[in-house]
């Protein structure tokens, strides 16, 4: 529900929240298709109709901008996402965690691997993006692979931990996946972060899971299962992860990719360094 940005997200998702000049959820989607993702299957709650007008055509705007002859940003519009790629958007009626909300999708998604993007987690890897590393990953190996990354160990709290044991360069098979342990109680500081490929074995285990902690359906605890039956790999990814999830992280995501945009670099660079030495 976006509550440690509100008011901001009274109204508006979080997911629609910019990082400069485009929301989160765009920058998961631009990730998805590097990736070779066709169909993006949307788990959105009742309050959260921004998302899927995002992705849909807008008529009078469009019509606006042609009027107007501004041709480069009608295609910047018109090309949020490309004519080859399907948006299926699914409502969760209930707020009733993560692992429910993947299990709506198994009606699109039927017996076929799947990847899980969640957009508070910007990832910046300076090419095409943390999913293509794991869709490459799991062409070779055709099991579930969870991205990972070495946290603070005192904030294990606010993560799913995986114990692992190396079996490659940044790969390692999970022998084990705790949510939220507390410090003491993790298995290491091996975090997973919002990326995921999973396979459709995945939906059975959320079948027999009850809810955890906070009370809601945990992928984490249904991933657990799924251990009992198949390999699991975790994948340290290269790039810069924003949590995005946090003021702080969001903040710095907006500076650094500031900092990077084509339009802006040089002019925020020059404000920045003016700043720095008022």
């Amino acid at each position: 529900m976006g509550t440690r940005f509100l008011p901001a997200t009274k109204a508006s998702p979080k997911e629609m929240l910019p990082i400069v000049d485009k929301p989160l959820i765009q920058y998961a989607v631009e990730e998805a298709v590097a990736a070779g993702v066709e169909v993006m299957v949307f788990i959105t709650g009742r309050s959260k109709r921004a998302i899927s007008d995002h992705f849909d055509k807008a008529y009078e705007l469009e019509n606006e901008l042609a009027l107007r002859a501004k041709s480069e940003t009608l295609k910047i519009v018109q090309n949020i996402v490309p004519p080859h790629v399907t948006c299926v958007h699914i409502r969760q009626a209930e707020a009733l965690g993560l692992g429910h909300a993947v299990g709506r999708a198994r009606a699109v998604i039927g017996d076929e691997p799947f990847a899980i993007i969640l957009a508070d987690d910007l990832i910046d890897d300076g090419g095409a993006g943390c999913l293509s590393q794991m869709v490459k990953i799991f062409d070779e190996w055709q099991c579930s692979l969870l991205g990972v990354e070495r946290i603070d160990p005192a904030e294990t709290q606010n993560y799913g931990i995986v114990r692992s044991n190396s079996i490659g360069e940044n790969l390692g098979r999970v022998e084990e996946i705790v949510e939220k342990p507390k410090p003491e109680q993790a298995p290491s500081n091996l975090a997973v972060v919002g990326r995921y490929i999973l396979t459709p074995t995945i939906f059975e285990k959320l079948d027999q899971v009850s809810k955890g902690a906070g009370g809601e359906i945990q992928l984490t605890d249904a991933i657990a299962l799924l251990l009992r039956d198949e390999p699991v790999l975790s994948y340290e990814f290269s790039g810069k992860r924003y949590d995005c999830g946090s003021k702080l992280g969001y903040l710095v995501a907006t500076v650094e990719q500031g900092l990077k945009h084509p339009e802006l670099r040089e002019s925020f660079k020059a404000y920045l360094q003016d700043l720095k030495l008022n």
